[in-house]
């Protein structure tokens, strides 16, 4: 599993899955300042082309619109469920008039260590999800909080499984992420950790985005 192949996983990105109502309507109206509408309801689950899913150190995007925002992703196998980090880096030009179109158009990155899910289960919500962009050369903290300001794993695997809380072997979910800190914007790096306090481990991984020249 510390080498994802893509060509094996279904993949499902679990959006607006904030546990708390005022947290959750701050990242609608976020997302609202830059053109995107408000979903119809909450969560939602876009289902992405699997051959999207990478673990690269390097991506190359279209125009200089678009961002990545960490988030904890779960992964299904025959004998249990694991958990990694990643980053749903999406087109935000495109996200104004379509969100499952824009999702579509990047590759979405994973890292390449995995924990047990039955290890993190019991202090979930003490998990701190955090990412950093390049700015100016430096990082810059872009976003930070615990897994508690997120719905659990089991109640998103339920809402998009009608009730099962399994997730089937091959499938890879992408959980939700958190507010930015300042505005959605692009950066040339973006690092992401997922951070066990308990356990005093990390998940760590960061990539370089490449803006391709749009042309008419």
């Amino acid at each position: 599993l510390d080498q994802m192949d893509a060509q094996t996983y279904d993949m499902v990105i679990a959006g607006w899955t904030g546990r708390d109502v005022a947290a959750l309507e701050h990242h609608i109206e976020e997302l609202k300042a830059i053109g995107v509408q408000p979903p119809s309801k909450v969560p939602l689950y876009y289902r992405v082309a699997a051959n999207l899913l990478t673990q690269a150190d390097s991506i190359q995007v279209l125009g200089d619109d678009t961002s990545g925002e960490a988030e904890p992703v779960l992964a299904g196998t025959a004998d249990r469920l694991w958990v990694t980090v990643g980053s749903d880096h999406t087109d935000r030009s495109v996200e104004s008039y379509g969100v499952a179109v824009s999702k579509q158009l990047c590759p979405k990155v994973v890292a390449r260590a995995v924990w047990r899910f039955e290890d993190v289960a019991p202090h979930w919500d003490e998990l701190i999800l955090r990412s950093f962009v390049e700015e100016g050369g430096k990082p810059a903290l872009y976003q930070e909080g615990t897994l508690a300001r997120i719905r659990t794993p089991r109640e998103l695997i339920a809402g998009w499984r009608d009730g099962d809380k399994r997730l089937p072997p091959g499938v890879a979910m992408f959980c939700g992420t958190l507010p930015a800190i300042g505005a959605i914007r692009a950066a040339p790096r973006f690092t992401m950790e997922l951070e066990d306090p308990v356990l005093g481990r990390k998940i760590a991984h960061s990539y370089r985005i490449q803006a391709l020249p749009v042309v008419a």
